[in-house]
């Protein structure tokens, strides 16, 4: 009796362990300032082969957003799933507020090894306790030890493969593929020699970008991973050419989404659902059947995955400010809640010149010459760069390049109303005091304390 006892508890628990569902591996190959509209898998002119594959194998978001148009806070807020001002990591080269958690203490509980490989931009380590490798680009050959080792141990992983490309300068890729006079350019930039060859050499570096997605696709299919394998791949923020990276139009906060996942995402699908980067964490947790330990702000879109609806969110918001960054104003706080059909920006200081990196840009400056020859269009483009009135409101796909702000108009008085409600909402709920949080951000600047800020800056890249 106790021999079949002892038997049937041995089949139970071998019926047991091969019913349940083996925990999925996770990929997420981001990109670093890529506007997503220039890939050739959402009507762009850079040739993305690898981008084309992974979406004809998952499914496509057309409204994906960040929570900044910078790469800092935009990474806090992806590894951690917290709002920018809540963590702390609110504005470029920042850092989360110890005690912070971010996916490495969500998913290591629950047996999976959790990496990083390419760039950082984040800090302190207590929060981001990853395993590092490479620095600015993700190091193949020591992905391909985790996944032959994570394989034979049967130990999940999560890898986050982070590339360096295509942030400036832009000097990989073969430029011979995108001749200056025959790109097209889009209509928010003026045609200049100098902004088509950037523009050159950008797509360029797209196609390079590209490449590095290939390759960690390849190894998944090497060592036989693939179909337990959950792919994100992701454009970052817009690029550095004006009216995307640093400002809050659609150019700098929507991102490329495509997520690849085996029996459970079909094949070549597209979804329009809103979601939103502080929406990852909480997705791959439940993904993976895992509990966060801590508090979280997003919300998972795993049902959208799984095809069971097509609505996530009906509302993202943005923060953004230039305390801190380089040939930054020092003040220009910027606040932004989108829907749907309208994009609400909220200038708190829209008397302070905006300027940015991107000011300085050769670009940017055949923009300014051209404007002090006389162009009248060179004209505008660079008087709304540099100043924008306090609210700016857009429909969505209305040709916003166009300028058409519908703020004072009396047709849109309750859309404008009701989003400005919604931000401010939004705000008090992240503890946001607004322009009192932007004059508070060289605190939050440095990696570790204001005490080193000067020197982390003088470091920077971006």
């Amino acid at each position: 009796m106790k021999r079949f006892s002892l038997l049937a508890a041995l089949l139970c628990a071998a019926s047991s362990s091969f019913g349940a569902e083996k925990k999925p591996n996770i990929v997420f190959i981001n990109a670093d300032d890529l506007t997503h509209t220039d890939l050739s898998v959402y009507g762009g002119q850079a040739i993305t082969p690898n981008f084309e594959r992974l979406a004809s194998e998952g499914m496509r978001f057309t409204h994906c957003f960040q929570a900044a148009p910078m790469c800092s806070p935009t990474r806090h807020n992806l590894y951690t799933g917290i709002h920018p001002v809540k963590s702390g990591a609110y504005p470029n080269h920042t850092f989360a507020k110890e005690g912070t958690k971010s996916i490495v203490h969500h998913l290591k509980p629950h047996g999976y090894r959790v990496a990083l490989s390419g760039k950082t931009h984040i800090a302190p380590k207590s929060v981001f306790p990853f395993e590092y490798s490479g620095k600015k680009n993700p190091d193949v050959e020591v992905i391909e030890k985790l996944m032959i080792k994570s394989k034979e141990a049967g130990t999940p992983f999560c890898l986050f493969a982070c590339s360096n490309e295509p942030h400036t300068p832009w000097t990989y890729g073969d430029a011979s593929q995108y001749p200056p006079e025959k790109i097209k350019l889009p209509p928010w930039l003026l045609d200049t020699p100098e902004t088509r060859e950037g523009m050159s050499k950008y797509l360029a570096e797209i196609t390079y970008y590209d490449s590095q997605v290939g390759q960690i696709l390849d190894l998944l299919d090497k060592h036989g991973l693939a179909e337990n394998t959950i792919v994100m791949l992701s454009s970052e923020q817009g690029n550095s050419l004006p009216f995307a990276k640093w400002t809050c139009y659609d150019n700098g906060l929507q991102t490329a989404l495509i997520v690849r996942w085996p029996g459970k995402v079909e094949n070549g699908s597209s979804t329009d659902a809103i979601v939103e980067y502080v929406d990852i964490v909480p997705t791959l947790l439940d993904a993976a059947a895992a509990e966060a330990t801590g508090p979280l702000d997003g919300k998972s879109f795993l049902p959208v995955l799984k095809g069971e609806t097509d609505q996530h969110k009906d509302i993202t918001f943005v923060i953004m400010t230039t305390r801190g960054i380089i040939t930054g104003s020092d003040t220009y706080g910027i606040r932004r809640v989108r829907s749907k059909t309208h994009n609400l920006i909220l200038n708190f200081t829209p008397k302070t010149k905006f300027t940015n990196a991107c000011t300085k840009s050769g670009e940017f400056l055949s923009w300014k010459e051209k404007a002090e020859a006389g162009d009248e269009r060179a004209k505008l483009l660079v008087e709304k760069y540099h100043h924008r009135p306090r609210i700016e409101l857009y429909e969505v796909g209305k040709a916003w390049h166009e300028w058409n702000n519908l703020a004072d108009s009396p047709e849109h008085v309750e859309i404008k109303k009701e989003l400005r409600k919604q931000l401010d909402a939004w705000m008090k709920e992240c503890g946001d005091l607004g322009q009192g949080t932007e004059l508070a951000a060289d605190e939050r600047q440095g990696g570790k304390s204001k005490k080193n800020k000067g020197k982390a800056k003088g470091k920077a890249k971006k």
